[in-house]
């Protein structure tokens, strides 16, 4: 079963070891230096460097649908025969938008609001972010449904960080 972890910059080199990801995704702010851990290689890994924003913000990189469209393409290229795992300064926003947008491009059957409550429930302090959702929902015929989701399980608890944790829709 193929499964999507979510990590928080601090712990990506412990979260690599522990889960062995054949893929990485790092969201972050540009020009944070990040030092791709071993066993993962260039190709399989995609830095999308974006700001943990919903409105444009002077100095700032808003999430735009070419961060969403390459995070995409990258999602459904992955083979899934070990995890990918996605990260972000914190765990808590960009890289638990990105685990949900995941889990709906590649189970388009599934329901946006079990998705949402599994994300939830692997993640209390997951508060994804509402625009790389807003964008995703479009782009994935959504039809407003994952941002109503993402609603309907309101702000994650409050935490400097979030704990790794692992997502699945099986």
């Amino acid at each position: 079963m193929p499964t999507l972890h979510v990590s928080p910059l601090s712990k990506l080199h412990e979260t690599v070891a522990a889960v062995r990801p054949s893929h990485l995704v790092t969201l972050i702010n540009v020009g944070t230096a990040v030092e791709r851990p071993a066993g993962i290689s260039e190709a399989n890994h995609l830095f999308l460097g974006l700001s943990d924003i919903s409105a444009p913000m002077e100095g700032h990189v808003v999430p735009a649908e070419a961060h969403v469209e390459r995070f995409l393409a990258f999602t459904r290229r992955w083979d899934r025969t070990a995890p990918l795992l996605i990260h972000c300064w914190a765990g808590i926003s960009r890289s638990t938008a990105a685990a949900y947008i995941a889990a709906c491009a590649l189970a388009p059957e599934r329901d946006e609001a079990e998705l949402a409550a599994r994300l939830r429930k692997a993640s209390p302090s997951a508060t994804p972010n509402a625009r790389l959702v807003d964008i995703a929902d479009a782009m994935l015929g959504r039809d407003g449904r994952m941002r109503e989701a993402i609603a309907g399980i309101g702000r994650g608890a409050d935490a400097f960080e979030g704990t790794p944790f692992r997502l699945t829709w099986d």
